[in-house]
């Protein structure tokens, strides 16, 4: 084995201080290896703290903004029923607003189909008037003429009369 010692012999067995120095060496060996696995385990326990405390940080990071993300999907849904329902009340006045409206238009028609059969009467009304006093005019146009030709002075029945009396 290469590992083995070979110590040297004495009276009575193995040379003593051969043998205690080996075995302050192995100590010394041990003690060193335990000191360095000591200070690994050391070194590993203060990585697992650090790392818990990472987790821990980052598991409380993702809490809040688990939270924080439901709080903004919760005012994201809140927001678009809102819209929602100001859409569905714009429409419903834009709805009503245009049965008014139409309404409106409609009693306009109404009231431009009346103004149309009043101005057709009344141009009846007036076409009647003129031609009656068209009328009573060609009739008063007659009766001057018929008047002017009577006491017209050419006139052969009552010419030397009519003169006498308008002088």
């Amino acid at each position: 084995m290469s590992g083995e010692k070979k110590f040297g012999t004495s009276v009575f067995g193995f040379n003593k201080s051969d043998v205690n120095a080996y075995i302050e060496k192995i100590l010394y060996e041990f003690d060193l290896r335990l000191k360095e696995k000591d200070d690994e385990i050391s070194n590993l326990k203060l990585q697992i703290r650090e790392m818990k405390t990472r987790y821990e940080s980052a598991a409380q990071n993702s809490q809040t903004l688990s939270k924080e993300k439901e709080r903004i999907a919760s005012a994201l849904i809140t927001a678009q029923e809102k819209a929602d329902s100001i859409l569905e009340e714009a429409r419903e006045r834009a709805n009503e607003e245009k049965i008014r409206l139409e309404e409106a238009l409609e009693k306009e028609r109404e009231k431009i189909i009346d103004i149309k059969r009043d101005i057709k009467t009344m141009k009846v009304q007036v076409v009647d008037m003129l031609n009656k006093y068209q009328g009573l005019l060609n009739e008063a146009e007659n009766y001057i003429e018929s008047k002017e030709t009577e006491y017209s002075p050419d006139s052969e029945n009552d010419g030397n009369e009519n003169q006498g009396t308008y002088n």
